[in-house]
Formats: structure tokens, sequence, C-alpha cells
């Protein structure tokens, strides 16, 4: 099965590796709770309300300079451990880690009063509390699932670019470092805005689940590279000529069309809840329909659809699947195939939720305004 899947040089680790590689998720966890606690971080307020003192809920962040630490110790692998580990490793890690991932949900859920989902699997599944802080909320788990997904996806990115240079040397394929350079900036822009990402679907509406915890954690930090466990096995496509340079130079095209879809609409979100009526990049004049004391935004990039910033995203998983330059290996599309099905459900969960925080008749209005869901024209 495996080498029909071509991935069998991810099962080559024996005896103790073995252990060692089930049990790399636990010991990175433990490592960034402990890093994330002890390092300085500024507080700032975020968009959900603390039901205790009815004012917005505080977070400390730090997650850029965890972020730095993390992969300065990977790099010169202060830790004694190979940089190509957690890429020889992520089969078993991404074994060990969901194992590890259902106990922290059942301690998570089944700790928290019952609340209004009585079926224990669904409230596993989807959780009973929307936030959970440790040591007078210097850790915030949802923010630690983002500085531990986010770090993880590069450290893997760029182990598995390590374990291709290694086994390929002058026949490598540039895109993989590409991918690796993607998925760097996109984890890095992140940290640099990492104080927009408390006025996201995840943090307002997701509650802490399984879904959560694994979402964050594996699939964020280990599965995400889903294309280079098939992929980083493959040498150079080969392309020559003009082709070449289409291909090396349309992918990166396409993912910085993507983020700046992604970014800009993300932060003109940002700016319009915290000052509503601030121009976005100085030009952009906020339009929004009054739903009660709440506003909806309906002008600039959300203009164009109601989820645009999940349009970005898309194309940020079109140019993964291009980049390795091996258009019909099914492993480069694995990233966009997952991408794909994630937001078409965010979209249509979170149009639910909408409808029932602006109300029913508000919402429909907004709909008549802003069409498309998340493609502009098509869908």
């Amino acid at each position: 099965m495996t080498e029909w899947l071509g991935i069998e040089h991810l099962f080559e680790l024996e005896g103790a590796e073995v252990v060692w590689g089930f049990l790399t998720p636990l010991l990175v966890f433990i490592a960034f709770f402990v890093v994330q606690l002890i390092l300085p971080g500024r507080w700032v307020p975020g968009y959900v309300t603390n039901p205790e003192t009815g004012e917005p809920r505080n977070y400390r962040l730090n997650g850029i300079l965890v972020f730095v630490i993390a992969v300065i110790v990977w790099a010169t692998e202060l830790t004694g451990m190979p940089r190509d580990w957690f890429y020889r490793s992520s089969a078993y890690a991404a074994a060990g880690g969901t194992l590890l991932t259902v106990v922290m949900t059942a301690v998570a859920v089944f700790t928290q009063p019952q609340g209004e989902v009585k079926n224990r699997f669904l409230a596993w599944w989807f959780g009973r509390t929307q936030e959970i802080q440790f040591f007078s909320g210097r850790v915030d788990v949802k923010m630690y699932f983002y500085v531990v997904g986010g770090t993880m996806l590069v450290l893997n990115a760029w182990s598995g670019a390590a374990y291709h240079h290694d086994r390929f040397a002058d026949d490598a394929n540039p895109g993989v470092f590409l991918y690796a350079a993607f998925l760097s900036f996109y984890v890095f822009d992140y940290f640099v805005f990492e104080r927009v990402q408390l006025y996201t679907y995840d943090v307002i509406h997701e509650r802490l689940g399984f879904k959560m915890f694994w979402g964050g954690l594996m699939v964020y930090g280990w599965l995400y590279i889903l294309p280079l466990w098939g992929l980083a096995a493959h040498p150079d496509p080969g392309f020559s000529g003009v082709g070449r340079y289409v291909w090396l130079i349309g992918a990166p095209a396409l993912y910085f069309c993507g983020w700046c879809i992604t970014r800009g609409a993300n932060m003109q979100k940002y700016t319009f809840k915290r000052w509503p009526e601030r121009k976005f990049l100085g030009f952009m004049e906020p339009q929004y329909i009054q739903a009660g004391d709440r506003k909806i935004l309906c002008s600039g990039l959300w203009g164009y659809a109601r989820h645009f910033n999940y349009f970005g995203e898309w194309c940020f998983g079109l140019a993964i699947a291009s980049v390795f330059g091996h258009f019909t290996n099914l492993w480069a599309w694995s990233y966009f195939a997952c991408i794909l099905a994630l937001f078409i459900y965010r979209q249509l969960d979170d149009d639910k939720h909408c409808a029932e925080k602006y109300g029913a008749e508000k919402w429909e209005e907004y709909k008549s305004r802003v069409k498309y869901r998340i493609v502009p024209g098509i869908y």
C-alpha cells in the first residue's frame, strides 16, 4: 500500500526511532507550552467578550518570538535532532499526535459543564467551551494552537526540503524549496499580524473539541504538508525553456495574489471592527448594513464576496498544487482538495451563525447586496 501511494520512504524508521517518532508531538507540545509561558508577550484585547467582566477578553501574544526561536533551534540542530527528522518521522508523528489529541480533547471537554450538547460524542467532537486559559491567561489554548501549528508547519516543510536536498542534491526540485518558502512567508505574516487572528472565525465561533484540537495542532502542524509526503521523493520535473519560467514564476505569482486577497480582506475586516468609520488603506470607504447595534461590512474587498478571504486561500492552494511541477501527481493536489472542502464548510457554517447574529432579515439584505459566497462571479 505504501509503495502504491509513493510514501514508503516515510516508513523506514526502525526500533527506538519509531517510538521517538510516535512521541515527537508530545515533546513538541510540552516544549512549546513552556516556552510560550516563560517568554515575554504583549496583552491585547480581542473581539470575544469575557462573560465575567462584560469587556473584551484579553490575550497574551508572543507567537513571533516563539516562532523565531524554534526556527533557530531547528536550523542549528541545538537539540541534536537532524534537520530532516520531522519529515522522516511524520507518519509516526501523525499517529502519535492524533492519539494524544484524542486524550487531550477528552480532558478539555469532559471537565467542563455539560451545556446544551447532550450527546457525548458530539460534545467531544465540537467541544463545550469556547475558551480555556492557563496561568491567569498567560497561555490561551486557541492562540497556543496557532503558535504550535503554524511553527510546526514551517519546520515540517523545511524538514522535508532538507530530506529532498540530501536525497537528490543537484537534481533537486526547486519547487520543493519554493513550497517551504510559501509556507514560511504565510506563517511569518500570520505572526506579524497575530492580533488580527483574534477577529477571525475560529476564535469567535469555534468551541474547543476534537475538531479544534486535532485541526489546530496536527492538521495545521503536520498534515498540511501532505503534498510533501509524496513529492519530496521526486526529483526536478525536468521542464526547460519557457515552460520552466512559466512554472517557477507563475506559481509564486499566484501565491502572492492569494496572499494579497486574504491579508487585505482580513485587515479590512479588522480595521472595520476596531474603527468602523475609518477608510481602509486611506481610500476604501466603509459601507455597511446596520443590524441593531451591529454592523455588516459590505464594501471594498468585502463587496466582491461574502467570504472573499477564502478565495485568497484557494489561490494559495492552487499555487501549492502547481509549485512542484508534477501536475498529474495527486499528492500535489491534496492540500488544495482539503482547503477547498474546509472553506466551503466554513462558509456554510458561518452564514448560519451570521443569520442568527444579525437577524435573518438583515442577513438576507446583505446577501442581496453581496451575491457571491467566495469566488466573485462564480460561487
